[in-house]
């Protein structure tokens, strides 16, 4: 559990970095990646939930 909280802080750091160049470059590359991260990390978080529930059943 220790390395997917890590997992999930640095998970935001990157996308407020990512939001935070958008909104001080100007740059909508930034605001791509941001929205690219958060989709990868939530498929990455339903994963694993899934692994915790096919965990419980078994």
């Amino acid at each position: 559990m220790l390395a997917f909280r890590l997992l999930l802080i640095l998970t935001a750091a990157a996308i407020a970095i990512c939001a935070a160049g958008y909104l001080l470059g100007g740059d909508r590359r930034y605001l791509r990646w941001a929205v690219k991260i958060l989709q990868l990390a939530g498929a990455a978080g339903l994963v694993f939930f899934a692994v915790l529930m096919l965990e419980r059943l078994a």
